[in-house]
Protein backbone atom coordinates (compact mmCIF):
# COMPACT_ATOMS: atom_id res chain seq x y z
CA UNK A 1 0.00 0.00 0.00
CA UNK A 2 2.81 2.39 0.89
CA UNK A 3 4.53 1.63 -2.43
CA UNK A 4 1.28 2.28 -4.28
CA UNK A 5 0.82 5.55 -2.45
CA UNK A 6 4.38 6.59 -3.25
CA UNK A 7 3.85 5.68 -6.88
CA UNK A 8 0.68 7.74 -6.93
CA UNK A 9 2.58 10.79 -5.71
CA UNK A 10 1.72 10.67 -1.97
CA UNK A 11 4.39 11.86 0.44
CA UNK A 12 5.97 9.53 3.00
CA UNK A 13 5.06 10.27 6.64
CA UNK A 14 8.43 11.80 7.45
CA UNK A 15 8.21 14.14 4.48
CA UNK A 16 4.64 15.10 5.37
CA UNK A 17 5.64 15.97 8.95
CA UNK A 18 8.51 18.10 7.67
CA UNK A 19 6.16 19.87 5.25
CA UNK A 20 3.69 20.54 8.05
CA UNK A 21 6.42 22.03 10.23
CA UNK A 22 7.48 24.26 7.33
CA UNK A 23 3.89 25.40 6.77
CA UNK A 24 3.49 26.30 10.41
CA UNK A 25 6.72 28.27 10.46
CA UNK A 26 6.63 32.07 10.36
CA UNK A 27 7.19 33.79 6.98
CA UNK A 28 10.67 34.89 6.17
CA UNK A 29 11.62 38.55 6.77
CA UNK A 30 11.95 39.04 3.01
CA UNK A 31 8.39 37.84 2.36
CA UNK A 32 7.02 40.07 5.13
CA UNK A 33 8.89 43.07 3.75
CA UNK A 34 7.66 42.61 0.18
CA UNK A 35 4.32 44.44 0.70
CA UNK A 36 6.15 47.31 2.39
CA UNK A 37 8.66 47.36 -0.45
CA UNK A 38 5.82 47.48 -2.97
CA UNK A 39 4.14 50.36 -1.14
CA UNK A 40 7.44 52.21 -0.93
CA UNK A 41 7.99 51.73 -4.68
CA UNK A 42 4.46 52.95 -5.43
CA UNK A 43 4.96 55.97 -3.20
CA UNK A 44 8.23 56.77 -4.93
CA UNK A 45 6.48 56.68 -8.32
CA UNK A 46 3.57 58.87 -7.21
CA UNK A 47 5.41 61.35 -4.99
CA UNK A 48 7.59 62.90 -7.67
CA UNK A 49 7.91 66.50 -8.77
CA UNK A 50 6.66 65.67 -12.27
CA UNK A 51 3.47 63.99 -11.03
CA UNK A 52 2.56 66.68 -8.53
CA UNK A 53 3.40 69.47 -10.98
CA UNK A 54 1.14 67.86 -13.59
CA UNK A 55 -1.69 67.41 -11.08
CA UNK A 56 -1.48 71.02 -9.88
CA UNK A 57 -1.30 72.45 -13.40
CA UNK A 58 -4.29 70.34 -14.45
CA UNK A 59 -6.34 71.71 -11.56
CA UNK A 60 -5.41 75.27 -12.48
CA UNK A 61 -6.90 74.61 -15.92
CA UNK A 62 -9.99 73.11 -14.27
CA UNK A 63 -10.48 76.25 -12.17
CA UNK A 64 -10.22 78.44 -15.29
CA UNK A 65 -12.87 76.30 -17.02
CA UNK A 66 -14.96 76.56 -13.87
CA UNK A 67 -14.70 80.36 -14.12
CA UNK A 68 -16.03 80.34 -17.67
CA UNK A 69 -18.89 77.99 -16.71
CA UNK A 70 -19.96 79.98 -13.65
CA UNK A 71 -19.91 83.36 -15.43
CA UNK A 72 -21.81 81.94 -18.42
CA UNK A 73 -24.44 80.34 -16.18
CA UNK A 74 -24.84 83.51 -14.15
CA UNK A 75 -25.36 85.51 -17.35
CA UNK A 76 -27.97 83.01 -18.56
CA UNK A 77 -29.93 82.49 -15.33
CA UNK A 78 -29.85 85.96 -13.80
CA UNK A 79 -29.65 88.30 -16.81
CA UNK A 80 -31.08 86.00 -19.53
CA UNK A 81 -28.01 86.51 -21.71
CA UNK A 82 -27.18 83.48 -23.88
CA UNK A 83 -24.53 84.49 -26.40
CA UNK A 84 -21.89 81.73 -26.57
CA UNK A 85 -20.57 82.85 -29.94
CA UNK A 86 -20.12 86.44 -28.76
CA UNK A 87 -18.19 85.19 -25.74
CA UNK A 88 -16.00 83.00 -27.94
CA UNK A 89 -15.42 85.88 -30.36
CA UNK A 90 -14.13 88.08 -27.52
CA UNK A 91 -11.64 85.37 -26.54
CA UNK A 92 -10.36 84.84 -30.09
CA UNK A 93 -10.07 88.60 -30.55
CA UNK A 94 -7.91 88.84 -27.41
CA UNK A 95 -5.70 86.07 -28.77
CA UNK A 96 -5.48 88.02 -32.03
CA UNK A 97 -4.45 91.23 -30.24
CA UNK A 98 -1.74 89.56 -28.17
CA UNK A 99 -0.28 86.59 -30.04
CA UNK A 100 -0.99 87.43 -33.69
CA UNK A 101 0.55 90.84 -33.05
CA UNK A 102 3.64 89.11 -31.65
CA UNK A 103 3.88 87.05 -34.84
CA UNK A 104 3.50 90.20 -36.94
CA UNK A 105 6.68 91.66 -35.43
CA UNK A 106 8.72 88.54 -36.15
CA UNK A 107 11.08 88.30 -39.09
CA UNK A 108 12.48 85.39 -41.04
CA UNK A 109 10.96 81.95 -41.42
CA UNK A 110 8.86 82.35 -38.26
CA UNK A 111 7.19 85.57 -39.37
CA UNK A 112 3.45 85.86 -39.84
CA UNK A 113 3.73 86.09 -43.62
CA UNK A 114 5.89 82.98 -43.93
CA UNK A 115 3.61 80.97 -41.63
CA UNK A 116 0.54 81.96 -43.63
CA UNK A 117 2.34 81.17 -46.87
CA UNK A 118 3.25 77.64 -45.80
CA UNK A 119 0.44 76.50 -43.47
CA UNK A 120 -2.56 78.82 -43.83
CA UNK A 121 -5.03 76.11 -44.91
CA UNK A 122 -4.11 73.88 -41.95
CA UNK A 123 -4.86 76.65 -39.49
CA UNK A 124 -8.21 77.33 -41.14
CA UNK A 125 -9.28 73.76 -40.36
CA UNK A 126 -7.87 74.05 -36.83
CA UNK A 127 -9.75 77.30 -36.20
CA UNK A 128 -12.95 75.84 -37.63
CA UNK A 129 -12.70 72.75 -35.40
CA UNK A 130 -12.09 74.81 -32.26
CA UNK A 131 -14.83 77.37 -32.92
CA UNK A 132 -17.48 74.79 -33.79
CA UNK A 133 -16.57 72.58 -30.82
CA UNK A 134 -17.16 75.50 -28.45
CA UNK A 135 -20.45 76.34 -30.15
CA UNK A 136 -21.80 72.77 -30.36
CA UNK A 137 -21.18 71.91 -26.72
CA UNK A 138 -23.12 74.98 -25.58
CA UNK A 139 -25.88 74.44 -28.14
CA UNK A 140 -26.32 70.83 -26.99
CA UNK A 141 -27.70 71.98 -23.62
CA UNK A 142 -30.78 73.30 -25.42
CA UNK A 143 -31.67 69.83 -26.75
CA UNK A 144 -30.47 67.25 -24.24
CA UNK A 145 -29.86 66.90 -20.50
CA UNK A 146 -26.92 67.75 -18.30
CA UNK A 147 -26.40 64.03 -17.64
CA UNK A 148 -26.06 63.24 -21.33
CA UNK A 149 -23.62 66.08 -21.89
CA UNK A 150 -21.40 65.01 -19.00
CA UNK A 151 -21.35 61.37 -20.06
CA UNK A 152 -21.03 61.79 -23.81
CA UNK A 153 -18.40 64.51 -23.49
CA UNK A 154 -16.05 61.79 -22.20
CA UNK A 155 -16.18 60.29 -25.70
CA UNK A 156 -13.43 62.74 -26.61
CA UNK A 157 -10.88 60.95 -24.39
CA UNK A 158 -10.73 57.64 -26.35
CA UNK A 159 -10.84 59.63 -29.59
CA UNK A 160 -7.93 61.72 -28.35
CA UNK A 161 -5.94 58.64 -27.34
CA UNK A 162 -6.54 57.03 -30.74
CA UNK A 163 -5.48 60.17 -32.61
CA UNK A 164 -2.39 60.50 -30.42
CA UNK A 165 -1.53 56.86 -31.15
CA UNK A 166 -1.76 57.18 -34.94
CA UNK A 167 -0.72 60.81 -35.49
CA UNK A 168 1.73 61.54 -32.68
CA UNK A 169 3.13 58.06 -32.20
CA UNK A 170 2.06 57.91 -28.54
CA UNK A 171 2.17 54.51 -26.85
CA UNK A 172 0.21 53.47 -23.77
CA UNK A 173 0.73 50.93 -21.04
CA UNK A 174 -1.90 48.96 -19.17
CA UNK A 175 -1.66 51.49 -16.33
CA UNK A 176 -2.80 54.25 -18.70
CA UNK A 177 -6.00 52.41 -19.62
CA UNK A 178 -6.67 51.53 -15.98
CA UNK A 179 -6.23 55.20 -15.03
CA UNK A 180 -8.62 56.34 -17.77
CA UNK A 181 -11.19 53.76 -16.62
CA UNK A 182 -10.90 55.07 -13.04
CA UNK A 183 -11.43 58.65 -14.24
CA UNK A 184 -14.51 57.64 -16.22
CA UNK A 185 -15.79 55.81 -13.15
CA UNK A 186 -15.46 59.09 -11.28
CA UNK A 187 -17.47 60.84 -13.99
CA UNK A 188 -20.16 58.18 -13.64
CA UNK A 189 -20.22 58.81 -9.89
CA UNK A 190 -20.62 62.53 -10.53
CA UNK A 191 -23.52 61.91 -12.93
CA UNK A 192 -25.18 59.65 -10.36
CA UNK A 193 -24.87 62.40 -7.78
CA UNK A 194 -26.49 64.85 -10.23
CA UNK A 195 -29.41 62.46 -10.72
CA UNK A 196 -29.92 62.05 -6.98
CA UNK A 197 -29.69 65.82 -6.48
CA UNK A 198 -32.22 66.47 -9.24
CA UNK A 199 -29.84 68.41 -11.51
CA UNK A 200 -30.60 66.14 -14.48
CA UNK A 201 -34.25 67.06 -14.58
CA UNK A 202 -35.73 68.88 -17.54
CA UNK A 203 -35.49 66.76 -20.68
CA UNK A 204 -34.51 68.55 -23.84
CA UNK A 205 -36.80 68.86 -26.81
CA UNK A 206 -34.67 66.79 -29.20
CA UNK A 207 -32.44 64.49 -27.19
CA UNK A 208 -30.93 62.69 -30.20
CA UNK A 209 -29.86 65.99 -31.78
CA UNK A 210 -28.34 67.13 -28.51
CA UNK A 211 -26.44 63.87 -28.04
CA UNK A 212 -25.06 64.04 -31.58
CA UNK A 213 -23.91 67.61 -30.97
CA UNK A 214 -22.03 66.50 -27.85
CA UNK A 215 -20.33 63.64 -29.72
CA UNK A 216 -19.33 65.95 -32.57
CA UNK A 217 -18.04 68.57 -30.14
CA UNK A 218 -16.00 65.96 -28.24
CA UNK A 219 -14.47 64.70 -31.50
CA UNK A 220 -13.62 68.25 -32.65
CA UNK A 221 -12.05 69.02 -29.28
CA UNK A 222 -9.90 65.89 -29.66
CA UNK A 223 -8.75 67.02 -33.13
CA UNK A 224 -7.97 70.51 -31.82
CA UNK A 225 -6.04 69.20 -28.80
CA UNK A 226 -3.95 66.74 -30.82
CA UNK A 227 -3.08 69.52 -33.27
CA UNK A 228 -2.22 71.78 -30.35
CA UNK A 229 0.12 69.17 -28.85
CA UNK A 230 1.96 68.70 -32.14
CA UNK A 231 2.32 72.45 -32.78
CA UNK A 232 3.51 73.47 -29.31
CA UNK A 233 6.02 70.60 -29.12
CA UNK A 234 7.43 71.04 -32.64
CA UNK A 235 6.76 74.65 -33.66
CA UNK A 236 5.88 77.19 -30.98
CA UNK A 237 3.15 78.16 -28.56
CA UNK A 238 2.99 81.69 -29.96
CA UNK A 239 2.40 80.39 -33.49
CA UNK A 240 -0.45 78.15 -32.33
CA UNK A 241 -2.21 80.88 -30.35
CA UNK A 242 -1.55 83.56 -32.96
CA UNK A 243 -2.97 81.52 -35.83
CA UNK A 244 -5.90 80.32 -33.72
CA UNK A 245 -6.63 83.90 -32.74
CA UNK A 246 -6.49 85.08 -36.36
CA UNK A 247 -8.71 82.44 -37.96
CA UNK A 248 -10.86 81.96 -34.85
CA UNK A 249 -11.74 85.65 -34.90
CA UNK A 250 -12.68 85.54 -38.58
CA UNK A 251 -14.77 82.35 -38.32
CA UNK A 252 -16.52 83.23 -35.04
CA UNK A 253 -17.13 86.79 -36.26
CA UNK A 254 -18.91 85.55 -39.38
CA UNK A 255 -20.93 83.03 -37.42
CA UNK A 256 -21.75 85.64 -34.80
CA UNK A 257 -23.19 87.97 -37.44
CA UNK A 258 -25.35 85.15 -38.81
CA UNK A 259 -26.74 83.37 -35.76
CA UNK A 260 -26.53 85.73 -32.78
CA UNK A 261 -27.08 89.29 -33.96
CA UNK A 262 -30.65 89.31 -32.59
CA UNK A 263 -29.59 88.05 -29.15
CA UNK A 264 -26.89 90.72 -28.93
CA UNK A 265 -29.44 93.46 -29.61
CA UNK A 266 -31.57 92.19 -26.69
CA UNK A 267 -28.79 92.48 -24.08
CA UNK A 268 -29.57 94.99 -21.34
CA UNK A 269 -26.10 96.30 -20.64
CA UNK A 270 -25.09 97.35 -17.14
CA UNK A 271 -21.95 97.16 -15.03
CA UNK A 272 -22.79 93.67 -13.73
CA UNK A 273 -23.25 92.23 -17.21
CA UNK A 274 -20.06 93.92 -18.38
CA UNK A 275 -18.21 92.54 -15.36
CA UNK A 276 -19.42 89.00 -16.08
CA UNK A 277 -18.36 89.28 -19.73
CA UNK A 278 -14.96 90.54 -18.58
CA UNK A 279 -14.59 87.69 -16.10
CA UNK A 280 -15.49 85.13 -18.75
CA UNK A 281 -13.05 86.65 -21.25
CA UNK A 282 -10.18 86.69 -18.75
CA UNK A 283 -10.78 83.07 -17.69
CA UNK A 284 -11.05 81.87 -21.28
CA UNK A 285 -8.00 83.85 -22.37
CA UNK A 286 -6.04 82.45 -19.43
CA UNK A 287 -7.19 78.93 -20.30
CA UNK A 288 -6.12 79.21 -23.94
CA UNK A 289 -2.80 80.84 -23.03
CA UNK A 290 -1.91 78.40 -20.24
CA UNK A 291 -3.11 75.11 -21.76
CA UNK A 292 -0.30 74.92 -24.38
CA UNK A 293 2.23 75.28 -21.57
CA UNK A 294 0.73 72.31 -19.71
CA UNK A 295 0.36 70.22 -22.88
CA UNK A 296 4.02 70.80 -23.75
CA UNK A 297 5.04 69.48 -20.32
CA UNK A 298 2.62 66.53 -20.33
CA UNK A 299 0.24 65.55 -23.14
CA UNK A 300 -3.20 66.41 -24.47
CA UNK A 301 -4.69 63.22 -23.00
CA UNK A 302 -3.30 63.99 -19.54
CA UNK A 303 -4.73 67.51 -19.69
CA UNK A 304 -8.17 66.26 -20.69
CA UNK A 305 -8.22 63.83 -17.77
CA UNK A 306 -7.18 66.58 -15.39
CA UNK A 307 -9.96 68.96 -16.41
CA UNK A 308 -12.67 66.38 -15.69
CA UNK A 309 -12.85 67.95 -12.22
CA UNK A 310 -14.00 71.30 -13.65
CA UNK A 311 -17.68 70.26 -13.40
CA UNK A 312 -17.18 69.50 -9.72
CA UNK A 313 -15.60 72.89 -9.08
CA UNK A 314 -18.54 74.51 -10.87
CA UNK A 315 -20.88 72.52 -8.66
CA UNK A 316 -19.14 73.68 -5.48
CA UNK A 317 -19.54 77.30 -6.58
CA UNK A 318 -23.14 76.55 -7.56
CA UNK A 319 -23.93 75.48 -3.99
CA UNK A 320 -23.61 79.13 -3.00
CA UNK A 321 -24.58 80.96 -6.19
CA UNK A 322 -27.39 78.80 -7.57
CA UNK A 323 -28.50 76.89 -4.45
CA UNK A 324 -27.57 73.44 -5.75
CA UNK A 325 -28.23 70.43 -3.54
CA UNK A 326 -25.14 68.82 -2.08
CA UNK A 327 -24.39 65.09 -2.13
CA UNK A 328 -21.49 63.20 -0.61
CA UNK A 329 -21.08 61.41 -3.93
CA UNK A 330 -19.59 64.62 -5.35
CA UNK A 331 -16.66 64.33 -2.94
CA UNK A 332 -16.28 60.65 -3.83
CA UNK A 333 -16.35 61.51 -7.56
CA UNK A 334 -13.66 64.15 -7.06
CA UNK A 335 -11.42 61.70 -5.17
CA UNK A 336 -11.89 58.95 -7.77
CA UNK A 337 -11.08 61.29 -10.69
CA UNK A 338 -8.00 62.63 -8.92
CA UNK A 339 -6.78 59.09 -8.17
CA UNK A 340 -7.15 58.12 -11.83
CA UNK A 341 -5.51 61.34 -13.01
CA UNK A 342 -2.56 60.89 -10.63
CA UNK A 343 -2.14 57.28 -11.73
CA UNK A 344 -2.11 58.33 -15.38
CA UNK A 345 0.52 60.98 -14.69
CA UNK A 346 2.73 58.52 -12.83
CA UNK A 347 2.36 55.97 -15.64
CA UNK A 348 3.40 58.61 -18.14
CA UNK A 349 6.54 59.17 -16.09
CA UNK A 350 7.44 55.48 -16.43
CA UNK A 351 7.78 55.66 -20.21
CA UNK A 352 11.27 54.48 -21.02
CA UNK A 353 11.70 56.11 -24.42
CA UNK A 354 9.72 59.16 -25.56
CA UNK A 355 8.24 58.88 -29.01
CA UNK A 356 10.10 60.93 -31.60
CA UNK A 357 7.75 63.27 -33.44
CA UNK A 358 8.37 64.21 -37.08
CA UNK A 359 10.10 67.55 -37.36
CA UNK A 360 8.60 70.24 -39.65
CA UNK A 361 10.49 72.67 -41.83
CA UNK A 362 10.61 75.36 -39.14
CA UNK A 363 11.42 74.62 -35.52
CA UNK A 364 9.89 77.84 -34.21
CA UNK A 365 11.31 80.52 -31.94
CA UNK A 366 10.45 78.58 -28.78
CA UNK A 367 12.78 75.75 -29.84
CA UNK A 368 15.55 77.89 -31.29
CA UNK A 369 17.92 77.40 -28.37
CA UNK A 370 17.46 73.63 -28.57
CA UNK A 371 18.28 73.67 -32.28
CA UNK A 372 21.43 75.69 -31.65
CA UNK A 373 22.55 73.12 -29.08
CA UNK A 374 21.97 70.34 -31.61
CA UNK A 375 24.03 72.18 -34.23
CA UNK A 376 26.83 72.72 -31.74
CA UNK A 377 26.86 69.04 -30.84
CA UNK A 378 27.10 68.06 -34.49
CA UNK A 379 30.16 70.24 -35.15
CA UNK A 380 33.24 68.11 -35.85
CA UNK A 381 36.53 68.88 -34.15
CA UNK A 382 39.42 68.76 -36.64
CA UNK A 383 43.02 68.27 -35.50
CA UNK A 384 46.00 68.64 -37.86
CA UNK A 385 49.36 67.04 -36.99
CA UNK A 386 52.56 67.84 -38.90
CA UNK A 387 55.15 65.06 -38.93
CA UNK A 388 58.85 65.55 -39.71
CA UNK A 389 58.31 64.06 -43.15
CA UNK A 390 55.83 66.89 -43.84
CA UNK A 391 53.02 64.39 -44.04
CA UNK A 392 49.73 65.91 -42.96
CA UNK A 393 47.47 63.71 -40.80
CA UNK A 394 43.92 64.90 -40.29
CA UNK A 395 41.78 63.31 -37.58
CA UNK A 396 38.23 64.12 -36.44
CA UNK A 397 36.96 63.61 -32.88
Amino acid sequence: MEEAAAAAGAQPPAVAIAAGDAAGAEPSPGAAASPRRLLALLGAKLCTWYVWKTVVLGQVLSLLICGTAVTSQYLAEVFRVETPMLQSFINYFLLLLVYTTMLAFRTGSDSLGQILKRRWWKYIFLGLADVEANYMIVKAYQYTTLTSVQLLDCFGIPVLMALSWFLLGARYKLAHFVAVAICLLGVGTMVGADILAGRSEGEGSHVVIGDLLVLLAASLYAISNVSEEYIVKNLSRVEFLGMLGLFGTIISGLQLAIVEHKEIMKIQWNWKVALLFTGFALCMFGLYSFMPVVIKITSATSVNLGILTSDLYSLFFGLFLFKYKFSGLYILAFVVIMVGFTLYCSATGWKAEPTALPQPESSGRDNAALKLEENDSETLAVTVHFTPGETVVVSTN
